[in-house]
Order: C-alpha cells, then structure tokens, then sequence
C-alpha cells in the first residue's frame, strides 16, 4: 500500500496546568481549551512580558478514531518541534519522550492502539526552563517560548517501510548529475524479507530522467542501505538565481506487492570553499551576502504556521536582496527551508545553543541534535554548510571532534562550520566561521587568519536602533550595514559575511533594551523595514529589480536631523536629485568610500536647497537612471495631517484549518501615502466571521505602523477585520478562508 499521511494538527484539547490524571483516557476534557496546532502555549504581547508567563507544563490531548483498515498498519506519529520536553501517552500507556525544542522526533504508536476504536493520544509538554537540555543551561540572548509549536503528522505505512531518505549527491556539473540514494527501511514482521526498491528521478516537468532498480535482503528491525549510483544526463543544476529542483520517487516490494512509497525533493548542485577562500556553487565564485533570522514572531511567539515560515524567507530574498542566511541558533521549521529550496536562498543551519556547553548528558543531547538536524535536512539544496559548534561557546576539543564527525558521517556532499567570537579558536571545522563585531563602529572587520573563513555576525548589539528612533540614528545605523558589506567585498579570499540581523526579537531580562526586545534587526519584529533594510535591498541585481530609497524624511528640521547630506540607497548607475520638479544635481555611486560593493550608496553633500519651513518644497525625488534611460524613482514630501488608516494583509485566502494566519499590517498615512512615522495613535479593531484577531487591541502604534495577525476558524467563510483611528473613517478588509484539503486523522465515533 502506499503511505498515508495525515493532519494531525486540528482538533486537539489544551491545558495549562499539570495535572497527573491528563494523560487518561477518562479524564474530563470539559475545562480544556479547544485549539489547532502549531499552538503556542500562551499569547504574549509583543513586548513587555516575563519569561515565566510562557515557563510552565501543559497538556495536549487529541481524541481519534483509528479506522478499522489501519489493522495490521504501523502507525507512526511525527512531531516538527514540541517546546522543551515532550512525553507521549498513548491511550493513558507511556511511549516515549523527546528532549529539545527545536528538532523533529516520531514514535511508532502502533502497539499501544485500538483498531476500530476510539483511541487518545495525550502529550505532556515542559516548557519551564530546562538547564539541562540544549540551549539552556546559562544566559540565552532569546526567547524558547512553548508549546507544540511546529506540526504534527500521523503517518500509516505497511510493516516494513521506509524511516529517512538521503539523495547523496556524488557529483554533478553541466554535463551530468550523480546521485547515491540511500535509505533507513523499518522492518517489523519479525522475518527476513526480499524487498526491490525502484527510484525514480522525475523532473519539474514530470518526466522520468532517471531510474534505478535493486534488490536487498532486509532483516528484522532497523537496517540502513544504499542503491547503485544513478546519472541523470544534462540536468538543471539549482543555483540562487535557478532553483530548479526534482522529486526522487522510490517504492518498496515485497514478492511484487507495494508496500510503501517515498518522495524526495532534492536540487542539484555542487557547493564548495576552495583554498582561495572563496565560495562556489556550481564551479562558480558567489560571494555571500545575508543577515541572521530568528524565528520568533509578536505574539505567536514560535508557533507560526507554514504560511508565515514561507513568508519570512520571501522577505528575505525578495525584499532584504540577500542570497543567503543563517538560521540563528537552531533549526528552522521546515516549511521555511522549503520556501528557500523553492526560491533559491541559501541557508546555513545550525544546532541550538548559545555560549554555553554543559555536562556529559548536555553534550549528548547536543550531539542528538546534529544528528537529528541533518537526517531531517540534508536532502535541502538551499543548505549549503553545517553549523556543528555551539555559537560563541569556548574550545572544546573532543565535543567538537565528536560533533565534526558525526556531521561527516551523516552528510558527506556538504562542508561544516563552528560559530564563535575569538579568532584565535581551534579550527576543527571545514570552514573558520567568525562573529566580528570589534571593528564595527569604526567602518571596519578584521581579516580572515584562516582559509576558508566567513563572518556570522556584525553590527547588532553595536548599534541596535528601534525604527522609531531618529532619522539620523537610522542613516548611521544603514550606513554601518553599508560599509561592513563593503569592507567584506573588498577581501577577495573572505567567503561573506552576514549581519546580526534580520528582524528585532524577544529576548530575556538580562539583554536588549529592557522591553525584552533586543531591537538588533534591520526590520522591526513585525517584518517592517527600517532604512538599513533598504540598503541591503539595493544590492539586488538590477535585471531583478531596481531599487531607489532616499533615506531621509521630508521634515522641518531636515538640517538638523542630518545636516545637508542626502544618502539614496540604488542599484542604479545614476540618480538624479530633484527638489519639486527642479533638477538639482546627479550622481554616480559613491566609490569613494564604497570601492567594493557591487553598488554602492549615492551621496549628495551640500544639499543647501532646504530653507526653514516644509511649505517652501513640495518634494523631494530621486530618479533611478541605467543606460541613460529612467528605470525607477522615489518621492518624499513634506508630512501631512493622518489622511487614512491602511490595513495590509499579506493573504486574502486562508486554510480553514484553525491555525492558519496572515499578518496585517496596520499605517497610519498621510495624504500623498507616507508613513507618518512619529504617530502613536490607538487603533482600534472588530472582527466579525469564522476566525480571530492575534495581537493588541488596540494597537498603538509605533513610526507610525505596526502589525497584526487574522487566524483562521475551523469554518469556512469569511473574516471581516475592521480597523479604527479616532478622527478617520474606518477601514475594512475581508480575508475568506478555504476548506481545509488535507485528511485529517479521524475525530472519535459517539
């Protein structure tokens, strides 16, 4: 039989107190909370919150119906991520446990079920502090928050089936691709079984290109084995700007019956650190630009559901320009890697931890985690390097040893790194990994004293800039960014560097800005950008997008906010200035103090123009020139009265899955569509239909603009989110939310 998959994430029961008799099949479910996964086991405001108010044990109990043509079927329940220890019960019976929150586990459930019957599934999850379990143990500079966080899938295979997958990839280039499938197959009769495997390479088209038959002797229990090396002729090779990607279909028989089958997702391509010191994919130098990704987002904590794990790669690649970035300081949820296999943006990954190493049993759980990070990951083409060492943690040369080697061993087709904050650090790795923050604030990093070397992290905690802080601490926070990429382009044996970091995150009491926000991101939390983001954006490819951003605000005190320079962020060969529809000046890339970047920012000094008072300008337009032709501009104007409330929403149509979401951004405009970026009005919001409003109401809100979320209902319909500015008329926006398409694991029968 084929393998069934099913949603295991509707329908479950919450409580957020521990309570022994939780895990039985007779307790009362009647004081429970009915929720849908990924759940966070409390909604937080998006600052201003205690640690302890997401620390405690709950219980999730789901009710199914175990149909009566699963008997004689394995059924194996796979949990994505489940925050920091979770115990499963089945039917009231212990199965297992999993410590740590940020890897994927699974049990075989299948002798502790009714066939036919009613049967409970009950999950006791410790949230509270675990000092013992990685990355815990001393301070942590961000939030683990709770819950079962990530999906959950039942999974229902005949009694000998296929555990993991791994498309090795032996070699490719233009010419031909090599692959080596090798796999973990569960046998559970109890006898050896004759079992032929058929592999199918099948391309985006849905063309065979490729196939391979064999045939093995499976003994009883768990048995790893690999099939003949499979060539797949002229392939297209994924790369950032081409992320062209395959399936691997395999099925399983045994004495000609199909038993199960297995689809991989895997991309071709060769990605290397040659003694240059340069990274190439595909035979080819790239150098790496990126920035660090927390998960965490406002109120949800970690439990964003797919669509938001999509989204935030999107940003990423679309509107921040980077063609890669580090999964700061865990594994990503993989909805996220799939969007950036789909997208093309790289993706260094990494086991959990920060500046700490504990014991013997920490350790080993820290091993557990490479292991498990990379079984689950390694058919990922957008992961290109392995974070195996604990970031900023001291020397440890047998832990680093061990967990050097058991990356090797499980991935042979990828290189390995190790995070840290001292360049004098015993290099084990495959690639010297550095978070150069020293320098910084002077314009500068030191330079690689290994080959192949790449920086982490920078600027951060040197600079951390809220976006509703000045305008000119906004130019030098961009501005810092800006020369930092700069100077890293300017070392041709530097393989790339990424900034500490994307978005603002929560964090604990010991760090950030006492509002448990370390606001270090180029974006605020809500994913909005502040001017640092545009630079990063101008470095996009122009044939991409091209990009013009005056980094200033249109303001009376124009003078004084940054005296009478005006910074354009383009990718464009020149910019013109116009003050109203007076050609002022033009310019070209300022190389002077940016000879490295592949396009640097446009400087105008002088900018004498301005006189006392914004009624004496009408505007201000930066016009983006290739080629002599006008590609792109952009235009501010002196601010206004609020003119409108705006709400954003990045979907209309959601799953009617009772978890589903989308963020709505919240601004305040005025008349020409600016951002009034010093207003805090309240904003005040009704939700009518089949879901629900995640965040404050009102929201206050902060430059001018905030976010959000609409959940969807376990019913179809309609959501109508209305949003109110004391002073304006209301503004209305409907989302419609769609039948869940999924087979969700059966409700119980009365």
């Amino acid at each position: 039989m084929k393998r069934k998959i099913l949603n295991f994430n509707t329908d479950w029961f919450f409580l957020d107190k521990d309570i022994e008799g939780a895990k039985g099949i007779d307790f009362s479910q009647s004081g429970m909370e009915k929720v849908n996964l990924p759940h966070p086991n409390r909604i937080l405001p998006h600052h201003y919150f205690e640690e302890s108010d997401y620390q405690f044990v709950s219980w999730y109990r789901r009710p199914f119906y175990l149909e009566e043509e699963y008997k004689g079927k394995r059924v194996i329940v796979e949990f994505d991520g489940v925050m920091t220890v979770a115990e499963i019960y089945v039917n009231g019976q212990f199965v297992g446990e999993h410590k740590g929150g940020y890897t994927s586990f699974s049990f075989d459930i299948t002798d502790y079920l009714l066939s036919g019957e009613n049967n409970l599934l009950a999950v006791r999850v410790d949230s509270s502090q675990r000092k013992d379990i990685p990355p815990e143990g001393n301070l942590v500079d961000y939030l683990l928050f709770g819950g079962i966080y990530r999906d959950v899938k039942m999974v229902i295979v005949d009694p000998v089936y296929i555990n993991w997958s791994f498309i090795e990839l032996k070699d490719v280039n233009l010419e031909a691709g090599v692959i080596k499938p090798r796999f973990e197959l569960v046998n559970t009769t109890g006898n050896r079984q004759k079992i032929v495997l058929n592999s199918q390479v099948i391309n985006k088209e849905g063309k065979v290109v490729a196939m391979v038959e064999s045939r093995h002797l499976l003994e009883p229990g768990v048995t790893s084995l690999e099939q003949p090396e499979v060539k797949i002729k002229e392939p297209e090779l994924w790369h950032p700007d081409h992320p062209y990607l395959y399936h691997v279909y395999t099925e399983v028989k045994v004495e000609g019956k199909l038993v199960d089958d297995y689809k991989t997702r895997i991309g071709l391509r060769k990605v290397e650190f040659k003694e240059d010191g340069k990274f190439y994919i595909n035979d080819k130098p790239l150098k790496l630009r990126g920035l660090n990704r927390h998960q965490m987002f406002p109120y949800l904590g970690n439990a964003m559901p797919d669509r938001g794990q999509r989204k935030d790669a999107e940003i990423l690649k679309y509107e921040l320009g980077l063609n890669f970035v580090r999964s700061s300081h865990y594994p990503a949820d993989s909805s996220f890697l799939d969007k950036c296999d789909e997208i093309g943006l790289l993706v260094l990954e990494e086991i959990p931890g920060w500046q700490h190493i504990g014991n013997r049993d920490w350790q080993e759980l820290s091993k557990r985690n490479v292991e498990e990070m990379i079984v689950r990951d390694r058919n990922h083409p957008c992961i290109f390097l392995w974070g195996v060492r604990i970031n900023e943690s001291p020397d440890n040369h047998d832990f680093y040893l061990e967990t050097n080697e058991i990356a090797h061993r499980l991935d042979s087709t990828r290189p390995t790194c190790g995070i840290r904050n001292f360049q004098d650090s015993e290099f084990l790795e495959d690639v010297f990994t550095y978070n150069d923050f020293e320098l910084n604030l002077e314009g500068k990093i030191k330079l690689p004293n290994h080959q192949p070397y790449m920086i982490t992290e920078y600027m951060g905690h040197m600079y951390p800039t809220k976006a509703y802080d000045s305008v000119e601490r906004l130019i030098k926070h961009a501005v810092r960014h800006a020369h930092i990429q700069d100077k890293q382009y300017g070392v041709p044996y530097l393989a790339g560097a990424s900034g500490w970091c994307a978005f603002d995150y929560n964090t604990h009491a010991d760090f950030g800005s006492g509002d448990r926000v370390c606001y270090h991101g180029v974006c605020d939390m809500f994913r909005l950008p502040k001017f640092a983001a545009y630079f990063y954006k101008s470095q996009i490819d122009p044939d991409v997008e091209k990009v013009v951003f005056i980094a200033r605000y249109l303001t009376p005190s124009f003078n004084e906010d940054y005296g009478d320079e005006v910074i354009v962020f383009s990718n464009c060969e020149e910019v013109e200035l116009y003050v109203g529809d007076k050609l002022i000046t033009s310019a070209r890339p300022n190389r002077v103090d940016y000879p490295s970047l592949p396009h640097p920012p446009f400087t105008f000094k002088d900018c004498t123009w301005w006189e006392w008072g914004a009624s004496t300008i009408s505007c201000l337009k930066a016009v983006g020139k290739i080629d002599g032709k006008q590609v792109a501009e952009h235009t501010i104007y002196p601010f206004g009265r609020p003119e409108r409330l705006v709400l954003k929403p990045d979907y209309t149509k959601l799953t009617a899955d009772g978890a589903d979401c989308t963020r709505v951004v919240v601004e305040l405009q005025d008349e020409h569509g600016q951002v009034l970026h010093l207003a805090h009005h309240p904003v005040f919001f009704e939700l009518e239909g089949v879901g629900e409003l995640i965040g404050e109401n009102p929201f206050s809100l902060e430059v001018g603009r905030g976010a959000v979320f609409i959940r969807a209902g376990r019913t179809p319909g309609k959501i109508q989110l209305t949003g109110k500015v004391q002073g304006l008329p209301p503004v209305t926006i409907v989302v419609s939310t769609e039948p869940l398409e999924d087979k969700i694991v059966p409700l119980p029968r009365k």
